[in-house]
């Protein structure tokens, strides 16, 4: 028996030596593997790949902007004849597009590793290139089906209704300009200048290409599809100026309505907050009233030139009654955190808007890239949530969340076209 013993063990020792030691080598093996697969040059070419993507995923996005204009103009000028595939590729685009930015925003995570990345940055590669294809293929036959059924002669002539229609809405961007100059400081209407000068310059640049394009309508040795193309960039960017130059104009005298009411607001939850200070220990009560001092002292200095600075104080307001909820943190009850949420709220929303439309021309006018332009969809979903939430301590959540969105995009946006 012992010799049998004796024997087994001499089996079993060497066979647990051997694989024990061969399952040392495969952890460490596994590990080094991982540690190579997570390593920061590996990730730093993964992030490379996916700043590819990205260029891929703007090439996208501004193709589907432009088959937006397109459908429209197909449908308000030739009356909807035009192929239905144009409108079918703009919808498979956005999708691909909306998708693709989800997907592009996950792969930047801290918590993405480098093959998820690589993956994911081929995936939108494939799948933007694939949507580039049916825009191209879309476009292609929509303008064969131009050629035969529309000459030159009558794009023209849609053309110059179009630019007729846009110089009727926009009227004379000066007199919208000079109401905002008369009234407030110079930054709440320099962008609305900005914005009418561009569009009125653009509508001209417009009216001149396109009567040298009617000139070369009626000389058949001569084609007037590339002045026409370029009258057509022309009027899309007069549209947006004049959109921009509408909406600086409604959100600075929305602003000035609503100021008086958003400094009566604050006040009221300082005061509130007061209240609350007394019913909690000395020593978080003397942090918070040092916090309200704070914030009252800010909100008389802004209540110096609120009327000046409309726009700009509903932003200050809205800042400082996010301190305030900070500094209040937990003391609160239910009802009191309902009740504020509710008077915070249509500041901030107004708040947030001001600060997409600043990204939105910031991101149109740099041309930004891929962060850029997924923090402002972000911006722009989470403005839509705050709108759509029931619970207002929800929807005050995302109006700020939505406000810090646009701020991020609007500096990437600023740092791109400065040469960053």
């Amino acid at each position: 028996m012992p010799e049998a013993l004796a024997s087994l063990l001499g089996w079993i020792i060497p066979a647990l030596v051997v694989f024990g030691t061969t399952a040392i080598a495969v952890a460490v093996t596994v590990w080094a593997v991982r540690r190579a697969r997570r390593s920061p040059k590996r990730r730093t070419a993964a992030l490379a790949d996916r700043d590819r993507a990205g260029v891929q995923l703007v090439r996208l996005d501004d193709a589907v902007a432009e088959l937006e204009l397109e459908v429209g103009l197909s449908g308000a000028l030739y009356g909807g004849g035009a192929p239905a595939s144009l409108r079918r590729a703009r919808l498979t685009a956005q999708h691909v597009r909306d998708a693709s930015f989800e997907e592009y925003r996950l792969a930047g995570e801290p918590t993405a590793t480098p093959d998820e990345i690589r993956r994911t940055a081929t995936r939108i590669e494939r799948k933007t290139a694939e949507a580039l294809g049916v825009i191209q293929r879309a476009r292609s036959e929509h303008s064969a089906w131009m050629r035969e059924n529309v000459s030159a002669a009558e794009q023209v002539a849609a053309e110059q209704a179009r630019l007729a229609a846009l110089r009727a809405a926009m009227g004379d961007p000066r007199r919208l300009v000079e109401d905002l100059r008369s009234r407030y400081a110079v930054e709440e209407w320099r962008d609305a200048a900005r914005a009418g000068e561009s569009a009125v310059a653009e509508a001209e640049q417009a009216e001149q290409l396109l009567a040298r394009a009617a000139e070369e309508a009626g000389d058949p040795t001569r084609s007037a599809l590339a002045d026409l193309a370029a009258a057509e960039r022309s009027l899309r960017l007069a549209e947006a100026d004049a959109r921009t130059l509408e909406e600086t104009h409604r959100l600075v005298t929305q602003a000035a309505q609503a100021v008086a009411g958003e400094i009566a607001a604050a006040r009221t939850a300082l005061r509130q907050a007061l209240v609350t200070r007394e019913q909690l220990e000395p020593g978080d009560a003397a942090r918070l009233g040092a916090e309200i001092r704070v914030i009252s002292d800010q909100l008389d200095a802004l209540e110096t030139d609120a009327a000046a600075r409309p726009t700009r104080t509903i932003d200050r307001i809205a800042r400082l009654r996010d301190r305030l909820d900070l500094a209040l943190g937990d003391a609160r009850t239910a009802q009191q955190r309902l009740r504020g949420a509710r008077t915070a709220l249509p500041g901030t929303l107004a708040a947030a808007r001001g600060a997409i439309a600043q990204a939105e021309a910031s991101v149109a006018h740099a041309r930004a890239g891929a962060p850029a332009r997924l923090r402002l969809l972000s911006a722009q979903r989470e403005l839509a949530d705050a709108r759509q939430a029931d619970d207002p301590v929800a929807a005050l959540d995302a109006a700020r969340q939505a406000m810090r969105d646009a701020e991020d995009a609007k500096a990437l946006a600023d740092f791109e076209r400065t040469g960053g």
